[in-house]
């Protein structure tokens, strides 16, 4: 894969909206100028993958907005070494900038088309060491839990009990939920035990959280 000069200086105008929306963390914009987010968009729309817009990948899935990649990221406050549990593999890009960010990712996908097509190119593009899963990301990943952070990235009608169990005392999970398209984003932080604490950050659209494994 290549990196021309004219996607870096989309890449660029898309770090300044980034900015204009209120997005202020260092790391994160530069792990968007450092991510050649093209890469994970078929090359015939490559053109599109600076536009700060949600686009479409194989088996129904999307490619998140930016600013909501941006915002997910924002809210989990990575730190270097957390241990990250990612529900909806997608296109890679946002395990990609939790790893760029320090994080050891695990990232579940239900769609096996899409699971095989994203492990073989972030293994292509220098991410060996985020593992991908096929699973169904109702269940979470127990033989890897507990987790520092959890990130759904589907939109939900409800929060998994199973994915809240596999949390640590004191870490988060950032969530999409509520009923209809339009979701509201949730950070949840388990503060002990059953006991949560919830914030919520405004609203965004999602391709929905479904249950099982899509086989081929």
């Amino acid at each position: 894969m290549q990196d021309y000069y004219k996607m870096r200086g989309l890449r660029q105008s898309l770090i300044s909206k980034l900015r204009s929306k209120g997005i202020r963390d260092e790391r994160i914009l530069s792990a968007f100028w450092d991510i050649p987010r093209h890469y994970f968009i078929d090359k015939e729309f490559a053109h599109l993958a600076y536009e700060d817009i949600a686009f479409p990948i194989d088996s129904e899935q999307t490619i998140s907005q930016p600013f909501t990649v941006a915002t997910q990221t924002v809210l989990l406050d990575i730190k270097e070494n957390d241990k990250v549990l990612e529900i909806g593999t997608g296109s890679g890009f946002q395990a990609a900038v939790l790893a760029y960010l320090g994080a050891k990712v695990y990232t579940i996908e239900r769609q096996e088309k899409l699971f095989k097509k994203t492990h073989t190119l972030l293994k292509s593009i220098g991410y060996e060491r985020i593992r991908t899963l096929l699973g169904d990301g109702y269940e979470g990943s127990p033989r890897f839990a507990p987790f520092d952070k959890i990130i759904v990235t589907a939109g939900a009608n409800n929060v998994p009990i199973k994915l809240i169990e596999q949390l640590k005392e004191g870490g988060v999970m950032v969530i999409p939920v509520g009923v209809g398209d339009v979701k509201k984003m949730w950070k949840i932080t388990k503060i002990h035990g059953s006991k949560l604490k919830r914030e919520i950050h405004g609203d965004f659209s999602f391709v929905p959280f479904l249950e099982g494994v899509n086989s081929l």
